[in-house]
């Protein structure tokens, strides 16, 4: 008998295929100066059309000042130290298994990193009593809604420890920060591949993405890439690539003359004459 979950996604896909197939065309959540970087003629060639009109999140207006939460006033310690801060988040979707996060929990504590990890409540409770009492010198572990945003473009943030959505990997590339990619479900391994092999601004876990499903990830393995990315040659390269692409995503939002801008202008105008 075939599995009912099964056969009702493989309907969505069918009918999300049929749909894609007779739209008028793509909104990209991506711009085209970083889609040039790997694919040269997709826009161009691409039926149906394809417009990039990101990355809004470095269009955002300045808030107004207000009370600092405590894990911002964490990283401007950090900051004041003169210390490097890796980010670790893995989404909103993505279970973690309590076996997985004791070996993460022990790579953080071993890498002898800064890092500021931000977990649900229900998986922090799985941690190791007196972990954060360890590592409280130097890491601490949110356990709320945080601005992702706002830790990305902090000065002293300078890595992320990512399950690799598109829009954390948007928003790593565009603030500047390189990311150690750890893909865990849906589309996520394709986007390491864009990000490590293809924008070459990031390092991936020693693991590979079985399929949907990501393989267990060992301390020793994490601890390693935590260390390559923050201090090694291959994380200072990453660096470096990141920042260049960095400066290309404000070229795109750069005010009537960015690509994203003439994008979005260029569709409104299509739609119109529809």
């Amino acid at each position: 008998m075939p599995n009912p979950t099964n056969s009702s996604q493989e309907f969505v896909i069918d009918q999300m295929k049929k749909s894609t197939s007779n739209s008028f065309g793509y909104i990209v959540n991506s711009f085209h100066e970083l889609e040039k970087v790997y694919v040269d003629s997709w826009n161009s060639e691409a039926t149906p059309n394809v417009w990039y009109v990101e990355p809004l999140c470095i269009a955002e207006p300045e808030r107004k000042p207000q009370k600092k939460p405590f894990w911002i006033q964490w990283l401007d310690q950090k900051l004041a130290q003169g210390c490097s801060v890796l980010y670790v988040a893995f989404g909103s979707q993505a279970e973690v298994s309590s076996k997985q996060l004791q070996q993460i929990a022990m790579g953080l504590q071993e890498s002898k990193a800064n890092f500021l990890w931000v977990l649900r409540k229900k998986e922090s409770e799985l941690l190791d009593e007196g972990f954060e009492e360890r590592v409280k010198e130097r890491g601490i572990v949110v356990k709320q809604w945080v601005d992702q945003s706002r830790i990305l473009k902090h000065q002293c943030v300078e890595g992320f420890l990512s399950h690799c959505g598109w829009n954390s990997a948007l928003e790593s590339i565009c603030y500047g920060v390189p990311i150690l990619a750890w893909p865990m479900i849906a589309e996520q391994a394709l986007n390491v591949r864009i990000v490590v092999e293809e924008i070459k601004v990031g390092l991936r876990v020693e693991s590979t993405c079985n399929g949907m499903k990501p393989l267990f990830v060992k301390w020793e393995g994490l601890m390693k890439m935590v260390k390559e990315l923050m201090e090694g040659e291959m994380g200072k390269q990453a660096r470096k690539r990141v920042k260049q692409v960095a400066e290309l995503g404000k070229m795109a939002m750069a005010d009537a003359d960015g690509s994203s801008w003439q994008t979005l202008d260029l569709l409104i105008n299509e739609l119109c004459n529809k």
